[in-house]
């Protein structure tokens, strides 16, 4: 699929748009409850199904549904995501009128990582064909890992990157409102707020690469790949303020994500081998029903469960 630099320069200044509306929304640093979350959450999901119908009459069903699958998938795994940063902003005791600030900022890290190694990795999968052989093997390790090591986690503060930031970086041991550096004895410091940023957008990096490696597994359409990962992490932050007080209830979500990107590294293999591509409808259906299932299974599970916060 061949796009043209006019049209990649309309898709930036639209995202571009879209972020500035979400920060301006919410410059007020206001605690966001669940109903506008929600409404937010719809308005992000309504846009990235919409951008499937306009390149579905520009061009055609086959293009629509490989970005449809693409999305799906990304969104599905930025619900992952979710339970991490809900993590990070536990274990740091981040007020929740500040919480939109970092998670905005991590929103634009994302998209700046995603894009890095969408155009890296999709070359890498038109030059080497060996490639799909080392994508593949590491999709489906991470599947594995995810699946059965689920409920091993780091403490943020353990995070080498935040531990070095720390030690470069004069670190102030609280917050400071929304700021993420501030003056103490006239002396420049980061806050305990930008300590909480580098923790999120470092563990977003990682998560990054297993979601491009997954999608890529798809198409290596850059055009394809970055809007599918763009319209799924623009509603990352509405996201997270939606789903934070129901995580406990997803308790077997994670199982449904391994298979997924297990299904993915298979299929980026796939091609190299007789068997060849997986049709799209496979595809879709595959992830559909997945994440379905495990879903299903998830609020069966925990029926009468007390969500956090209630």
């Amino acid at each position: 699929m061949s796009v043209s630099l006019w049209i990649w320069a309309v898709l930036m200044l639209a995202i571009a748009a879209m972020l500035a509306v979400d920060l301006f929304l919410h410059r007020d640093n206001h605690v966001i409850g669940f109903r506008e979350a929600a409404v937010w959450s719809g308005i992000w999901i309504a846009a990235g199904l919409l951008f499937g119908v306009v390149l579905w009459l520009w061009q055609g069903g086959d293009v629509a549904g490989t970005y449809y699958a693409g999305y799906l998938i990304e969104k599905a795994l930025s619900i992952d995501n979710v339970f991490v940063f809900a993590l990070i902003f536990s274990y740091f005791a981040v007020p929740a009128a500040f919480q939109h600030k970092v998670l905005f900022w991590g929103v634009i890290g994302a998209l700046v990582f995603r894009l890095v190694f969408i155009f890296v990795g999709a070359e890498m999968l038109e030059t080497f064909f060996w490639t799909a052989y080392v994508f593949g093997a590491f999709l489906v390790w991470t599947g594995y890992k995810m699946a059965f090591r689920h409920g091993e986690q780091t403490p943020p503060e353990r995070n080498p990157v935040v531990r070095l930031v720390r030690r470069i970086v004069p670190t102030a041991p609280a917050f400071h409102g929304d700021r993420f550096f501030t003056r103490i004895d006239g002396k420049r410091v980061a806050t305990l707020l930008f300590v909480v940023l580098i923790a999120v957008e470092t563990t977003d990096l990682i998560f990054a690469i297993d979601s491009v490696a997954a999608i890529l597994a798809i198409t290596t359409s850059t055009f394809i790949v970055w809007t599918a990962n763009a319209f799924a992490i623009l509603g990352l932050r509405s996201l997270y303020f939606c789903l934070a007080g129901l995580l406990r209830r997803f308790v077997h979500l994670h199982y449904g994500l391994a298979v997924l990107l297990a299904f993915a590294g298979v299929k980026l293999i796939l091609p190299e081998t007789p068997v060849g591509k997986l049709p799209i409808p496979v595809t879709l259906g595959v992830i559909v029903v997945t994440i379905a299932v495990s879903i299903l299974w998830s609020l069966r599970s925990t029926r009468g469960a007390v969500p956090d916060g209630h």
